[in-house]
Order: C-alpha cells, then structure tokens, then sequence
C-alpha cells in the first residue's frame, strides 16, 4: 500500500514497464512509482489543482497529467518535466494518447476538447461544439475518428485532421440528461455510453445512429433513474459491460442485444478494468471494494478490500500481474491477479 496525502483520483500503468505505475490526486501533484520498489519515486510537480487524470503514451515512452488548473503537462518516464500543453480554459477531465503516435487529446470544462503534438507542445486542433463540459472521449484504436461526449447529452465524432464534427448524435433514442463516460471496440466501430439519465447506449461510429440500447434495472429512491458510471467493451468476447450507481454490473450481449448478467453489488460501481484479454473483469466500488467477475459464468470470484472509501480508479500492469486501484482514502493498493489472466 501508498499513502498519499489527500484523495487519490488517477491511476495508470505504464504499456511497457510492468511495474512503474502513475497516481495523481487531490494534493495538486502526481507521483511516478514502481510496486515493490519501495525507494523508488518521483514527484510531478506543477499543477496548481487537483491531478484529474493521467495516461502513458501507447509506446510507454511518455506520461501526461491533466489538472483542474486546465493544464496537461508531459513528462518522461523518470519523472523529468517535458513541456505544458496549454489553450483549454476550464479544468481537464480525461486525457487520451493517439494508439500510433506521440499525439494527446484531453476534454475541458470549458466544453471543447484539445489536441496537442506531445513532442513539441503545438495545438493541432480544438474541437469545438459541445455546450457544456466534454465529461469523456477517446481516439478509434485505428487512430483516424476521435468521439467525445458531454454534459449537453451528445456524442459527437470528429475528424481528427480537420476537427470537423461528422456526426452529432442527440435526441431520441439518445440519452436525456448528461454522459458520464464511453468506450469503442477494437475494430473501430462502435462506442457505448453512459449517462446520468441510467441508460447505456451502443452508437455505430460510421453512421451515428444507436443500434442498442440498455437502462438501469433500478431507480433511486426518489423515482429518478441511477447513473450509469463506467463503460467498457470486452477486448475478446462480443460484449460491453457497464457498472453504476444502480449497484450492479451488467454484461450487454453485443449480438442478441440483450443482458447476459446483471452482477449486484453492495454499493455503486465506479469504475471497471478487463483483467488483460480475458473473461475476468474487475469492478470498483463505492464501498472501496474490488470485485473480481467471470463474466462467462456470472460469478463474483474474489473481492479484494482494504481501501476504507470510494474507488475512483483502475489499471492493470502489463505483464497481467497486478491490479492497481486507487482511492477517495488517499492510499494506492496492489492486489495479486496472475491466477485470473
């Protein structure tokens, strides 16, 4: 276990180094560390706000930081300070690496999002039409479409060349209230996403139109709908799952379009990670929780405890043997998971 002062929110481990691992949270710094070397760490200083997210570059030579202070800095894999990628006017909310090159594109509060040569530090485009808070996006895996989605309850594809929005989805069948999160599948082309309104929802990337459509089983007490927190596509079998507020995982069958399961929790499910390319899949709670899933069978196979709050955060080292979480109790925790890959 490491203990940081203040919350913890970002986690990621490095593609290449299956031991070095970034976490950045609440104390305004990241840190750079390797599990089992206990005298080994860097601190990246410079944020002047929470460190909101964090990503290593595809080829593990880079790491990026996003901050509330709408900063992304790069720095090497020692820790040493590369460049700031400047331009957003609001806090960073998720930072992702092109899956070929040394390019980073990260969503703002300020409802735009931004895409940078890490390199040199040059803005190659902003992509702007959102109207409110670009909550989440990525690059397609062939790295030629980029998808973001916002709290204005819009998806919306670009291309990355010329920051033209192809396609803008909205309005029924599409979600109602604000997107939490999303995903796309390997080959490119297809993305879910999640929703405060507890609905998830299959997009094709292609024509921008929703070929499946999931909500939450249960509603709050209020009568108003859960929201739907995490989404992911399984890298090696035809499903997508997502995890929410609504206490439970769903494992979404991508060929019948229909729940396989529907995995309960004692608490709501924050965040979601694939034990590599395989049927086990790692849930995060909000009772701090981490919960160990066969989605094949259905079955919860292990839980992992001792984080004292929330989780806000996941990653799995390279090699397949380490699950990295992170927490609102500020300590970082390494579980065993080379039985399950």
């Amino acid at each position: 276990m490491n203990v940081f002062p203040g919350e913890l929110y970002a986690v990621a481990c490095s593609p290449t180094d299956p031991v070095l691992v970034a976490t950045g949270g609440g104390d305004d710094k990241g840190f750079l560390w390797k599990i089992d070397h206990a005298d080994w760490a860097s601190e990246l200083q410079g944020h002047t706000d929470s460190v909101s997210t964090l990503a290593f570059s595809s080829d593990g030579q880079l790491l990026a930081s996003g901050g509330f202070d709408g900063l992304v800095k790069v720095w090497d894999t020692f820790g040493n300070f590369k460049r700031t990628l400047e331009g957003p006017g609001g806090g960073i909310e998720w930072i992702r690496w092109h899956p070929k090159g040394h390019l980073i594109l990260a969503g703002s509060e300020d409802c735009t999002a931004w895409m940078w040569n890490a390199d040199n530090g040059n803005c190659l485009n902003v992509f702007s039409g959102h109207d409110a808070i670009v909550t989440c996006g990525d690059f397609t895996p062939d790295g030629k479409t980029i998808c973001t989605g916002s709290e204005d309850a819009t998806l919306r594809i670009w291309n990355p060349r010329s920051g033209e929005s192809i396609h803008v989805v909205r309005g029924h069948p599409y979600h109602t209230e604000g997107l939490t999160c999303l995903s796309i599948n390997s080959d490119s082309t297809l993305a879910i996403t999640g929703s405060k309104d507890g609905s998830a929802h299959i997009v094709n990337i292609t024509t921008g139109k929703v070929v499946s459509s999931c909500f939450s089983q249960t509603g709050s007490t209020d009568g108003n709908p859960e929201s739907i927190e995490c989404v992911l596509f399984a890298p090696n079998f035809p499903w997508a799952v997502f995890g929410g507020m609504d206490q439970n995982l769903t494992v979404w069958d991508l060929q019948n379009s229909s729940p396989r399961f529907i995995c309960n929790h004692e608490e709501g499910v924050t965040c979601l990670a694939w034990l590599g390319p395989s049927k086990f899949l790692a849930t995060g709670c909000c009772d701090g929780r981490i919960c160990i899933w066969n989605c094949l069978s259905g079955e919860c196979i292990e839980t992992f405890k001792g984080h004292e709050h929330a989780i806000q955060s996941l990653a799995v080292s390279s090699n397949l043997e380490f699950l990295v979480s992170v927490s609102m109790d500020g300590t970082a925790r390494v579980f065993e998971i080379r039985d399950f890959c």
